[in-house]
């Protein structure tokens, strides 16, 4: 990845902006050390964990709390004589009880969020985090109990500094004494307990002075009835350092021998302060994870350049759209509209989404697997290198070329300015088709209208035009596709306060040349604008349609799990009176069925002429399909009871007891049935395939989650879905159903060969 590229797209600042969310030191060097990746697998695995620690903290909004760093301190451990301090190892306890408080959060995320509760799950120093806990207290101090000898020692300078108190207080109870001191108490000087005496009484009693007060007024006196103690005091303090240098050179043995599992466990704690700061990132910005993979169109629905967003001026939203087989866009329109910032946005949040950033842009947003990125941005020129802005373009642009492949982007602003211009849109048109014949995606910003017929005129490149008030003649930083727009330069010349005789004889000189097609613009940008309103107006309808299928849906849910606990409190009532024999067993059989077909929505009907009647035991057949009325599944008939004239009936490893009343034979399916193919319980060769296309994407989600429950019960390792290609709205909620599924182990797109992007390889557990 070119570092000039990344820094003209400026993304060192949102990495700055991202590290503003950490809450550690270890956490903020992370997240400005963030790049994209070029492995696309290790990509996915990034997002989507990023995708989960969204979901985690969303429902259980777990917060990180700081931590200190610990990267001078695991490069000390190389030097083995060396014993940490007291201040070192509580940063390790601080460490380690913030990674300990995230691992004991993620101990049940197993079946929802299984990344997080993997990484949850690394080595831990069990041993150094024992020893610490029972060694340092919440202050950061050790505890009287790291050791037996640290505990006798300073319970015996307790007992010393009771008895100093003891013969203070007695001559302090002294009346003819008591006049000798400034303030009634003993206090500490020279490690030594001393009372605070007037200096003028300071030769009264024998006895030995320390120090003087500031203002010279008091002295802290030594009396000799003190001296005997204190000496005894010096003494158990050194041994009281003694035995805190053995409790720290245990301590710091226990760290050495477990520097991998200590380093494994910082680096988790650092990791989820990266995380938090994604979290905090899209929560500023309203950003998520977008999706990226080959194939994938370029679709950034709503993107918005967070530095913009950040500057408090507000950032309006762009649509940037390449139609599938298009490669290429080609930007135009006035100055000052916004051009330059929908390149910006497009590569930054390109970089971003390979960086498995949060981008700023809506749900829905797909990119391409892009792996190298080069931009050539703004003006070029460098007088130190003797270089003009054409050359400098041409310049990087050499340099750049063999590296450039169908992998890359590459972002063009103003490319062939700064020479003549019909040479210059010449150059650019060639440019431009050399970049389409190696594959290459690109997005050019050009004001030659030579250029601007080519866009509209090739099969593999899109036109677009930043749009601008018909009236005002203000930018309004809108995209409208397949059309090109006029420069406006006399408009914006005009605006920045020209003179208007300058402006006027620059509209004689077009018109003489026979170039002014700005009327024929303006009407195009005229009608642009008109539509942008209609569809803005279309998808505000949608929105409340949306909003209104949902609260329907959320009425619809709360009145089924009302229905539910009825039904259920019903059926407890019914086994209830059962139990105690207040009812029959037949009876009891009898609501319970009703209560059956009652949650069903089904009346009781009599049977259709002609019906097969209940299934008789001598029917039964080893090895015949049934299935259980009850339950509503499907199995074989693996063994028969002759004593108790009933069934066992295999359900795909689940086995049950039935009667024969409650089986019937299963009945094979039609031949015009429904696309969605079902699987047979026990079935082996070909993979099972789901073919979903034509369904609708609100309704897919029935037939997804009844076709793996029934590959579950089959014990099938896998199975295919086949969704089309299409817009990518039915690919997308099969991947959510997918990412929600417990029994799946992993998907992922078919190969080309295969079906491609039109088809998903589901992985079970």
């Amino acid at each position: 990845m070119q570092t000039r590229s990344l820094h003209l797209l400026e993304f060192p600042k949102v990495l700055r902006l991202l590290a503003e969310g950490a809450v550690s030191e270890a956490g903020a060097a992370r997240c400005l050390g963030l790049a994209p990746l070029d492995d696309t697998a290790r990509l996915a695995d990034e997002a989507e964990r990023l995708r989960q620690w969204l979901s985690w903290s969303g429902e259980t909004g777990f917060a990180l709390r700081p931590f200190p760093s610990l990267d001078g301190l695991l490069g000390a451990l190389d030097r083995p004589a060396e014993m940490l301090d007291l201040d070192a190892l509580w940063a390790v306890f601080q460490v380690l009880d913030a990674a300990r408080e995230v691992r004991e959060a993620l101990a049940d995320a197993a079946a929802r969020w299984p990344l997080l509760a993997e990484a949850a799950r690394g080595p831990w120093p069990a041993m150094l985090w024992s020893g610490l806990r029972r060694c340092l207290g919440p202050d950061g101090n050790l505890r009287d109990e790291a050791s037996p000898q640290l505990f006798q020692v300073r319970s015996e300078i307790r007992a010393i500094h009771q008895r100093c108190t003891v013969r203070v207080k007695a001559f302090i109870e002294r009346e003819v004494l008591s006049q000798y001191l400034q303030e009634e108490f003993m206090t500490v000087s020279s490690d030594r307990y001393v009372l605070p005496f007037k200096t003028s009484f300071k030769n009264k009693l024998p006895g030995i002075i320390h120090d003087y007060s500031q203002t010279g007024e008091t002295c802290y006196f030594e009396p000799m009835f003190l001296v005997e103690l204190n000496n005894e005091l010096q003494q158990f303090k050194q041994e009281e350092r003694e035995a805190e240098r053995e409790v720290l050179r245990l301590l710091s043995g226990l760290l050495r021998q477990e520097r991998e599992a200590l380093g494994a466990a910082y680096d988790f704690a650092a990791q989820a302060d990266v995380l938090g700061a994604k979290a905090a990132f899209a929560a500023r910005f309203d950003a998520r994870p977008v999706e990226v993979g080959p194939g994938l169109p370029l679709r950034l629905l709503g993107a918005r350049h967070p530095l913009l967003a950040a500057s408090g001026g507000g950032a309006v939203p762009v649509d940037l759209l390449l139609e599938p087989g298009q490669r290429a866009l080609v930007v135009s329109g006035g100055n000052a509209g916004g051009k330059t910032v929908a390149l910006k946005t497009l590569g930054l949040g390109a970089v971003m989404a390979l960086a498995a950033l949060p981008v700023c842009a809506r749900e829905g947003s797909t990119l391409p697997a892009w792996g190298k990125f080069f931009v050539l941005l703004g003006d070029e020129q460098s007088i130190e290198d003797s270089l003009s802005t054409f050359t400098a373009q041409i310049r990087h642009l050499c340099a750049a070329w063999e590296a450039i492949d169908e992998r890359s982007l590459v972002i063009m602003d103003e490319f062939g300015a700064g020479t003549d211009p019909s040479q210059g849109a010449a150059l650019a048109q060639a440019v431009v088709d050399g970049f389409l014949d190696k594959g290459s995606w690109l997005a050019v910003a050009t004001h030659f209208p030579a250029l601007k017929a080519y866009a509209l005129s090739r099969e593999r490149v899109r036109a677009a035009s930043v749009l601008f008030d018909p009236r005002t003649k203000r930018p309004l930083y809108h995209l409208a596709y397949d059309q090109v727009g006029a420069s406006q330069a006399l408009d914006v010349a005009r605006e920045h306060g020209l003179p208007e005789h300058l402006l006027a004889r620059a509209q004689q000189y077009m018109l003489l040349d026979g170039s002014d097609t700005s009327a024929v613009l303006e009407r195009l940008n005229a009608l642009a604008v008109e539509r942008e309103g209609e569809l803005a107006a279309l998808r505000a309808e949608q929105d409340k349609l949306r909003e209104r299928r949902a609260r329907l849906q959320e009425r619809f849910e709360a009145q089924r799990r009302r229905l539910l606990e009825d039904i259920q409190g019903r059926s407890r009532e019914i086994m209830r009176a059962w139990r105690e024999d207040k009812l029959g067993r037949k009876q009891a059989m009898k609501e319970l069925a009703e209560l059956r077909r009652e949650a069903g929505g089904e009346a009781e009907a009599p049977a259709p002429e002609g019906a097969p009647g209940p299934l008789e035991f001598e029917a039964v057949v080893l090895g015949g399909r049934y299935r259980h009325l009850g339950l509503g599944k499907s199995g074989s008939a693996a063994a028969l009871d002759e004593r108790k004239r009933q069934v066992k009936l295999d359900l795909g490893g689940v086995s049950v007891w039935a009667r024969p009343a409650d089986l019937a034979p299963e009945e094979r399916p039609a031949a015009s049935g429904p696309r969605a193919v079902s699987v047979p319980a026990g079935s082996g060769g070909a993979t099972p395939v789901l073919d979903l296309r034509g369904v609708r994407a609100e309704e897919a989600e029935g037939q997804v989650c009844r076709f793996l429950d029934g590959a579950v019960l089959s014990g099938l390792s896998g199975v295919e879905i086949v969704h089309g290609r299409g817009t990518g709205a039915l690919r997308k909620e099969v991947h959510r159903i997918l990412r929600a599924f417990p029994a799946v182990d992993g998907f992922a797109l078919a190969p080309e060969d295969r079906g491609g992007d039109g088809m998903t390889i589901v992985e079970l557990k």
